[in-house]
């Protein structure tokens, strides 16, 4: 199995620490972590044990301040392998499951890494599920679009579920840029069973 990666993309963060890349990008803008956790210069990166500071920060955000959090994380990101309890005189905060619920997501990245492969003789480097030809991306679109995770496995022969899953967790990780393609671009035979339309307001 491969080793965790200890620098980490937005993308990669935020699927890490279960908050959304701009909650990431907040990370790199405001003085939330301490500075030898990121690293804002040329690409952004975020050291992967910064994420479950990263996790308590925006989830806790409806019970603690702004000031009490950022003085959680300094505290216990001051010590290497330090308490996972933080005490005052007014607040005590288990940490333990935030380094928890961090290291199982990343423990799944890496995973889900492995199911994945780019090789430029396969759909010109187009990210596949390890061993076929099946695009990862095209997966995770189907799934989004509201298809049964049985029908996209008919349409993928091989598939599982953890494959499905892997392939989901992936695409976060890894966003493609540029405009995402429809469902009928990725699997012509794929389709959509119902689609939400919003009602055309009149002017």
């Amino acid at each position: 199995m491969a080793t965790a990666p200890d620098l980490l993309t937005p993308a990669e963060a935020a699927v890490v620490a279960g908050v959304s890349v701009r909650d990431i990008n907040r990370v790199f803008d405001e003085p939330i972590l301490p500075e030898r956790f990121v690293m804002s210069k040329g690409d952004r990166r975020l050291r992967s044990d910064a994420c479950a500071f990263v996790s308590f920060y925006f989830h806790t955000a409806k019970r603690l301040t702004s000031d009490e959090r950022v003085r959680v994380i300094s505290r216990l990101a001051g010590v290497e392998n330090g308490p996972r309890v933080y005490k005052d005189e007014l607040l005590t905060v288990n940490f333990g499951p935030f380094v928890k619920d961090a290291r199982t997501r990343l423990t799944s990245l890496v995973r889900a890494k492995e199911a994945v492969t780019r090789d430029p003789g396969i759909l010109s480097g187009t990210p596949v599920i390890k061993g076929t030809r099946v695009p990862v991306r095209d997966v995770a679109a189907s799934v989004r679009a509201g298809l049964p995770w049985a029908r996209v496995k008919s349409a993928y022969p091989g598939l599982t579920d953890e494959l499905i899953e892997a392939a989901l967790l992936y695409a976060d990780a890894h966003p493609e840029r540029g405009r995402p393609p429809r469902l009928g671009e990725a699997r012509p035979e794929l389709e959509l069973i119902s689609e939400r339309k919003a009602a055309r307001r009149r002017p």
